[in-house]
């Protein structure tokens, strides 16, 4: 039996249906590429917890992703692993079920490798706010992977896992796959089900995923993607072909917001951006130069909107129902005490703050007018793209990955990484982001959104970007890893 081990995860999962590939030939490199990542002085540290030995309970492994390993993020329930959210207040609890996007990906035969870290409950940019510890870039790990999702985009750009998945509430899988210079997916909003994903703002998380390449990771959407019962926001909606071959962009035409091209851009980010649109226009795409207006009120308007969702949500956390309880307290109000107490710096930040803008003084003048420039901000994309723009390129962020540290005293600069991603989750329109170029041999990012339910619209044109890109050697190519190659 050969143990050459394919590259993507298509030509993988087809190896493993014919039998021309033992699935435990696969878990064993990927736990060898485990251990190189978190060898040495600086480990990546993508995980929080990691499966040992095969799953045998559905036998041979079949479907789309049969023996493909996949990493999920540790707020995504799972039976077989804890969910903490990188949080000391949920440590060691185990889910009682699966949440649907990992039932559907064990149904498609995947083998769910482990969880991976994050900023505790996704509150965070850089997984530097994770209870166990920051996630590095396996590319510098002297920097961050970005975040929330920073343990799923390093696990895969380290070549530990062939996909993984994220969570969105502002940027969280697309702003780390720009870090890490791989290819993240936020679908639209009611797309993928979000039964089993703990609540952050309910209405903008959703799961995403990530894959080292455009092809990788709509397998992975086509997988989990379609309604669910479970999940009261679920469109029940058609799932198209997101595998479909490319074809061309002839009479695209590719929407530029002038507002995402800031002066104080960083200009080598500037740079990569319009070479990947002189490339999109060699393609026959059409590029034309729109306008967002509303955009510079985003991050503010998601700050207030999101932090006031997680107070709501995260007050289940009170030593009762959910994971840690301490014994002996004398009454509920030192139970609470002493249970909210394990909650991070960040989080008690945004539980202060949505309390705060919930407050009977303060709803009108903070929460309710955010709630109205949330609907100007979609308004905007309803307009743009009722205009004849099939889709809008931009960076996905302003600069390539910061250091460790550098910016975890200042949450205002931290808060700025998502400046670009947000607008999608408050619109709850599609995105993606895929490597485009480097600056000074960091990824850089590009991204492209789109009207609701036109994932498949996306992928047409990432794929046939991400092709012409890596034919002129613009592209960011992910390292060769010894989990792709020969034992």
């Amino acid at each position: 039996m050969s143990t050459s081990i394919p590259t993507s995860n298509r030509d993988l999962a087809a190896n493993v249906r014919r039998g021309s590939l033992d699935p435990a030939t696969v878990l064993a490199a990927t736990e060898r590429a485990l251990e190189r990542a978190d060898s040495g002085p600086d480990p990546v540290s993508a995980f929080l917890s990691v499966r040992t030995g095969t799953d045998d309970r559905n036998g041979p492994p079949t479907g789309p992703l049969a023996g493909v390993p996949i990493a999920v993020k540790d707020n995504i329930a799972t039976i077989d692993f804890p969910t903490t959210c990188g949080s000391r207040i949920l440590e060691g609890y185990r889910s009682p079920f699966d949440a649907t996007a990992v039932r559907r990906l064990r149904e498609a035969g995947a083998v769910i490798l482990g969880k991976t870290n994050l900023d505790e409950f996704g509150m965070g940019s850089s997984t530097e706010h994770s209870a166990y510890g920051p996630t590095r870039n396996p590319l510098d790990r002297s920097r961050v992977p970005g975040g929330s999702s920073g343990g799923s985009a390093a696990a895969v750009a380290a070549g530990i896992v062939r996909g993984a998945l994220g969570s969105e509430t502002g940027g969280s899988v697309r702003q780390p796959s720009a870090f890490c210079g791989v290819v993240g997916i936020k679908p639209t909003y009611g797309r993928v089900s979000r039964y089993g994903l703990v609540a952050y703002a309910s209405s903008l998380d959703q799961i995403g995923v990530i894959g080292r390449s455009v092809d990788d990771a709509a397998i992975l959407l086509q997988v989990i993607a379609g309604h669910d019962a479970l999940d009261s926001t679920s469109a029940d909606r058609p799932v198209p072909d997101y595998c479909a071959p490319p074809s061309s962009l002839e009479g695209v035409v590719i929407g530029v917001p002038q507002e995402y091209f800031p002066d104080s851009l960083h200009p080598g980010v500037s740079s990569v951006c319009r070479s990947a649109l002189h490339a999109l226009e060699g393609l026959g795409a059409e590029v034309r130069e729109v306008s967002l207006p509303t955009t510079p009120y985003a991050v503010p308007t998601y700050y207030i909107l999101a932090p006031a969702e997680a107070s709501s949500n995260l007050a289940r956390y009170d030593g009762v129902r959910y994971g840690v309880r301490y014994p002996g307290v004398a009454d509920v109000k030192e139970l609470y005490d002493r249970t909210r107490a394990l909650f991070g710096p960040e989080v008690k930040r945004r539980i202060m703050l949505g309390t705060y803008v919930l407050s009977a003084g303060y709803y009108d003048a903070y929460y309710g007018r955010a709630q109205r420039v949330r609907r100007l901000i979609s308004h905007d994309f309803t307009n743009v793209f009722a205009s004849g723009v099939d889709a809008l390129f931009t960076p996905t962020t302003p600069t390539p990955a910061f250091r460790l540290g550098e910016r975890t005293d200042d949450p205002y600069e931290m808060y700025l990484s998502d400046v670009f991603t947000v607008t999608a989750n408050l619109a709850g329109v599609p995105a993606l982001s895929l490597p485009i170029g480097d600056v000074d041999g960091l990824p850089v990012g590009g991204q492209l959104m789109g009207p609701p339910w036109s994932e498949g619209s996306l992928l047409r044109i990432a794929t046939a970007l991400e092709s012409s890109l890596a034919s002129s050697g613009s592209s960011h190519v992910m390292p060769r890893h010894a989990s792709d190659q020969n034992d």
